[in-house]
């Protein structure tokens, strides 16, 4: 009953210095916030870009849920979700104070809890980053307003759908 993954992605922003407070992000980087769900086949399902670096993941979801046309989550199915959310109806998030990052599990030793074990199979099916890492625009600061750089953002995930429904290889 899994419908894919869900994640919210941080992709760098130049704005206004009026604006710069809300676009850091914890990292100390001017970003927007992009809330994407992936089907297990790599499709974008439902997208939510604009949001300030400075968000918390867990605020966009609500919001996305609250949306008149937004993210619905059908009766006894679920998306899979890291740390920055939490369990609930609709939502499967992994184990908090265990390993969970791809790169965590490299190079490390065989011996997993079966909670560390749940955590790697979750990470890797719910990866959206792997596109997001293969998007040279998306990667760099761009001079466009926000604005405009959300619809790039949507732009960017129909392309990916495209490519992904109509060739084998996503070329992008």
């Amino acid at each position: 009953n899994c419908l894919g993954a869900l994640d919210g992605t941080h992709i760098p922003v130049h704005v206004l210095d009026v604006d710069k407070v809300r676009y850091w992000n914890r990292k100390g980087e001017l970003t927007t916030n992009v809330l994407a769900c992936c089907s297990h086949d790599g499709l974008f399902t439902y997208i939510l870009p604009g949001w300030e670096g400075s968000t918390a993941d867990s605020r966009i979801l609500r919001d996305a849920i609250s949306r008149t046309n937004g993210l619905k989550v059908p009766q006894s199915q679920y998306y899979l979700c890291d740390a920055g959310y939490t369990n609930g109806e609709g939502f499967l998030a992994l184990y908090w104070g265990q390993r969970y990052h791809l790169t965590e599990f490299r190079g490390r030793s065989n011996r997993r809890t079966k909670e560390v074990f749940f955590n790697m199979k979750h990470s890797h099916a719910r990866n959206v980053n792997l596109w997001y890492s293969k998007k040279k625009i998306l990667r760099t600061t761009t001079w466009y307003p926000p604005k405009t750089l959300c619809q790039i953002i949507s732009a960017c995930c129909l392309l990916h759908n495209h490519i992904r429904k109509t060739t084998m290889i996503d070329h992008l």
